[in-house]
């Protein structure tokens, strides 16, 4: 499911803020993984609230099970949702999974709540990155936001890619 450049024809798509807070470059991210952009492009969001939202129309592809991330298959492609960072450690205390792996979700369903403060005071990052796996599949994948931003606003424009 994580796989980078299928190389398949996509089509343009806008994908959603997963969170409310604040937008940051993945460049920003405190994490070398997401900051070099290994697993591809998108965004990070630094969130005001414990709630982690679905930024589009998919299915669960996988709920890891301590929580903290969870991978979503869209008609446009995948994106991963990983809270925090490290929060891996908290071997999923904290974090309470409102959905299931295989189940279709639409665009702004609460996909994980978590304990905001709890995992802060525990000494973790809560930024939570968005990243489109599959970049490679896209001519550009563009931020449509900065600074403030609430959940179901646009954040990331793709431009698709005609069949080769």
């Amino acid at each position: 499911v994580l796989a980078k450049g299928t190389t398949e024809a996509r089509e343009d798509a806008v994908i959603a803020a997963h969170m409310n807070g604040t937008v940051l470059p993945m460049t920003e991210v405190q994490d070398e993984v997401f900051s070099a952009r290994v697993l591809g492009e998108g965004a990070a969001i630094e969130p005001t609230e414990g709630r982690l939202y679905a930024p589009a129309d998919a299915v669960v592809g996988n709920l890891f099970n301590t929580h903290h991330a969870i991978s979503l298959v869209t008609e446009e492609g995948v994106q991963l949702l990983h809270i925090g960072i490290n929060t891996v450690e908290l071997a999923g205390r904290h974090f309470k999974a409102q959905v299931q792996t295989g189940q279709k979700v639409k665009r702004g369903d609460l996909l994980i709540s978590f304990d905001l403060e709890t995992v802060k005071a525990a000494g973790y990052l809560c930024t939570t990155p968005m990243i489109v796996c599959n970049t490679d599949d896209y001519q550009r994948i563009t931020p449509m936001a900065n600074g403030r931003v609430k959940a179901g606003a646009p954040l990331l424009e793709l431009k698709g890619r005609p069949t080769l």
